[in-house]
């Protein structure tokens, strides 16, 4: 159970408290949407994310910011971080203060297995370190976690709001061309019940399906176990953006520009579709580096929308989505909008809000003061980034040539 507590910022007394028994995602901001509500004009409106990291022994939990004004963990600023327990999290500098507290559930609820997990059985010597099989017979050096269906899972590989990823192992390869190694994709427990989250890791599977392109994760097995949706797709050997600046720093101008041309490859694919998709959801975290030929990949494809579908579903990452998809009318070019802050991302470092304030009558991204940035890019980033859709490019490939104009 995670205990959040708001404290005094002179007594450090509690001020309000919520406890969360089964959730796996805590979402914390201004917005009513959000499931802890502070009121503060230095809070953002979707300021932090705390996720549950599950492993076999206990859960950990990590803390994401996106807040404009930045996030403090026990007094250092970061942008993501394993929490410990009784952690003080300040949202924003002179910003209110959190107490996290992490209590054991005394009676956890199993997750659904249909054989007991496997445990290690080659005794074969000589494999390199931090292999996952043996050089000798095929079979796994690390032990089993559980077996669902033929998919034998063997780490956690993250944790979204919707779902938890896992590395499985397909011993058979059950699907012709198929790997043995892949990715599972379960339904978390708390969403099973929510009918949008439903229909949301569905569309996913059924998208994936639908798509065939080098940047994008293939798709093999959609299937109900246990109560639980679960998705098998291609394994992406590769890091995400936002893991690569956090841990590398700053790219460099031409880099970062290729891979934005290399997005807009796969966004002119899949806005070319019939009827036309919409991402909704581009941003650093779902933009990843594959690791045999540095080329992008584009991930989590749940929150997917058709062109001409029902509107009023608010989706995006905040700095990064649209005006108009802020107010749940997105089009294709609600994508190309967020191009622009992963590019000021990418070449800065800092979230994209530190440069987003009041430019003439309307508000945009201001980074003349960015040095990296040169004056065709800035160009090229405000007239993506206009408020009205009309104003930006009109296509993924016009927007790649002004971008490959820039090189």
């Amino acid at each position: 159970m995670v205990t959040l507590t708001l404290l005094d910022p002179q007594a450090s007394t509690p001020l309000q408290k919520w406890n969360f028994h089964t959730s796996s995602t805590i979402l914390i901001g201004r917005s009513p949407n959000n499931d802890v509500i502070i009121n503060d004009p230095l809070v953002s409106r979707h300021h932090l994310e705390l996720r549950a990291m599950p492993s076999p022994s206990s859960n950990s939990w990590q803390l994401l910011s996106q807040g404009t004004n930045g996030t403090f963990l026990n007094g250092i600023l970061v942008s993501r971080a394993v929490l410990p327990n009784d952690a003080l999290i300040q949202l924003a500098r002179d910003g209110p203060v959190l107490k996290f507290q992490l209590k054991p559930v005394s009676h956890p609820i199993p997750a659904p297995v249909v054989r007991v997990p496997k445990l290690i059985s080659c005794t074969h010597e000589g494999n390199p370190p931090g292999n996952l099989f043996c050089l000798h017979c095929g079979e796994p050096l690390v032990q089993v976690q559980r077996v669902i269906r033929q998919y034998h899972v063997l780490r956690t590989l993250g944790q979204g709001g919707m779902g938890t990823t896992y590395l499985a192992w397909d011993k058979d390869k059950s699907f012709e061309g198929g790997p043995s190694l892949l990715v599972l994709k379960e339904m978390n427990a708390d969403m099973v019940q929510i009918a949008k989250a439903q229909e949301l890791f569905e569309r996913e599977a059924r998208t994936l399906k639908a798509l065939k392109h080098p940047g994008i994760p293939q798709y093999y097995d959609f299937f109900v176990e246990g109560g639980k949706k679960y998705l098998a797709m291609e394994v992406i050997h590769g890091q995400d953006l936002e893991q690569r600046v956090l841990a590398t720093g700053p790219v460099t101008l031409q880099q970062a520009i290729e891979w934005m041309i290399q997005t807009n490859d796969i966004l002119e694919y899949i806005h070319s579709c019939d009827p036309p998709l919409i991402h909704r959801d581009i941003k650093p975290a779902n933009l990843m580096v594959r690791h045999r030929d540095n080329k992008i990949v584009v991930l989590d494809f749940g929150a997917v929308k058709e062109i001409g579908t029902a509107t009023g579903t608010r989706i995006g990452a905040e700095g990064y989505s649209a005006p108009e998809q802020d107010r749940g009318q997105p089009v294709t070019q609600s994508d190309l909008f967020a191009i622009g802050p992963t590019l000021i991302f990418l070449l800065t470092g800092h979230v994209p809000l530190k440069y987003y304030r009041r430019r003439g009558s309307s508000y945009g991204f201001d980074v003349t003061s960015v040095p990296t940035i040169t004056k065709q890019l800035r160009q090229v980033i405000e007239r993506v980034c206009e408020p009205k859709p009309g104003d930006r490019y009109k296509t993924a490939k016009e927007l790649s040539k002004a971008l490959a104009s820039c090189l």
